[in-house]
């Protein structure tokens, strides 16, 4: 049984989304090599002392250069603020470190570019955190379409839709602030989608979007965790210096037309990540918030049955779910995380690039940044301008 020890940057929201894939993994799985959680790292000593102790960690430091120096770390797990993706990225790809790094992969396209580079240089295994790949519903679509089940492929269409952020007295988190987050729900949210969009229907070939900031200032916060933050509305205010909604349509380079909208002003909308595919022969449809499910439709079905039909994408026969309970026992949000190290587990196994990795993080970086000039220039934007 091979074992993988693993370094970690990070400790709130993906820093638990990812210890517990690492904890939980082998419990499943126990035929992968085995991720060892072996040190936490953070700025802020006394909250990640508390996060290694409640996530299971071996140890903790406070800066993550010791990471690097520690010769028995073969994984770094790089899931800080985006600011911080590309210098641990450089310093451990040039330490010899293996990387699995949270989207969106940098800041900017010529920085996520420096990090394939460096990590190709380095000859080191690179992943990027899409986690509603692994959901097993929505590899099924991707099954669908690469067997010619749904035909010729004519429309993608996605949106995801969030409402945390509707009150104007909000606190001003980091991730509303461009220098820290890069962009809003463009690259937050919308990231997702296009990872989605390139893994089931390919490459795109131009783009053509529209965006709006809602609220211009919010007041600072006085702390903030994940998606959740605390501050006064009487409290100083700082510019909000990130897109709220961000639209865009695309054209693929297999002829299919795709529509994208990421938005944090949609109320009753906590987390609806879901997208829609229409091919010659049918068609799917995915909603993360009933995750287990995907509805489709064939056109060949007889006349007096045709509709959309659920399926529960919870057999053996769907991708992951062997290792999981019962058929008709369902997973969550958690559970794709675990599939996203099961792959990573194996490809360094295997001596493998794991999938998704720095490749498609540059991929995604090209249309959200095509995106952004098509908003700036009102026009049609090709993806190889970028």
């Amino acid at each position: 049984m091979k074992q993988i020890n693993i370094g970690m940057v990070g400790y709130k929201f993906m820093g638990k989304a990812h210890s517990h894939a690492y904890r939980d993994l082998h419990m499943f799985f126990p035929k992968v090599a085995k991720p060892v959680m072996k040190l936490i790292c953070g700025r802020d000593e006394e909250g990640v002392a508390q996060a290694a102790e409640q996530f299971g960690w071996d140890g903790y430091v406070t800066d993550w250069r010791d990471l690097l120096n520690n010769k028995d770390i073969d994984v770094i797990d790089i899931n800080a603020p985006s600011n911080a993706h590309m210098e641990i990225a450089l310093a451990a790809a040039k330490a010899g470190k293996h990387l699995f790094c949270e989207k969106p992969l940098a800041l900017t396209l010529p920085d996520s570019r420096e990090m394939l580079k460096a990590a190709e240089d380095a000859g080191v295994k690179h992943m990027v955190g899409f986690n509603y790949r692994f959901a097993p519903a929505v590899m099924l679509a991707k099954k669908l379409i690469d067997e010619g089940r749904l035909g010729e492929i004519y429309h993608f269409r996605a949106w995801f839709l969030q409402d945390w952020i509707v009150d104007p007295d909000f606190p001003l988190v980091w991730r509303l602030q461009k220098e820290i987050a890069g962009s809003g729900s463009h690259g937050d949210l919308g990231a997702h989608l296009i990872d989605l969009a390139h893994y089931l229907i390919g490459g795109m070939t131009e783009v053509i979007g529209m965006s709006e900031t809602f609220i211009k200032e919010r007041p600072e916060p006085t702390s903030m965790t994940g998606l959740s933050a605390k501050g006064s509305k009487d409290a100083p205010k700082g510019p909000v210096t990130v897109d709220d909604a961000t639209l865009f349509m695309s054209r693929f380079a297999n002829g299919a037309l795709g529509s994208f909208e990421a938005t944090r002003f949609a109320p009753g909308h906590r987390c609806t990540n879901s997208f829609e595919i229409n091919g010659s022969k049918g068609s799917v449809k995915f909603d993360f918030e009933r995750m287990n499910e995907l509805q489709v439709y064939f056109t060949d079905d007889a006349e007096d049955v045709q509709g959309f039909r659920r399926v529960l994408a919870t057999d053996p026969s769907h991708a992951y779910m062997d290792a999981w309970w019962p058929a008709g026992h369902t997973i969550g949000y958690e559970h794709t995380f675990i599939h996203e190290v099961v792959e990573l587990m194996q490809a360094l196994e295997e001596d493998r690039q794991p999938v998704p990795n720095f490749v498609d993080g540059v991929k995604c970086q090209e249309v959200l940044e095509a995106v952004d000039r098509s908003i700036a220039e009102r026009r049609w934007v090709r993806i190889d301008e970028v």
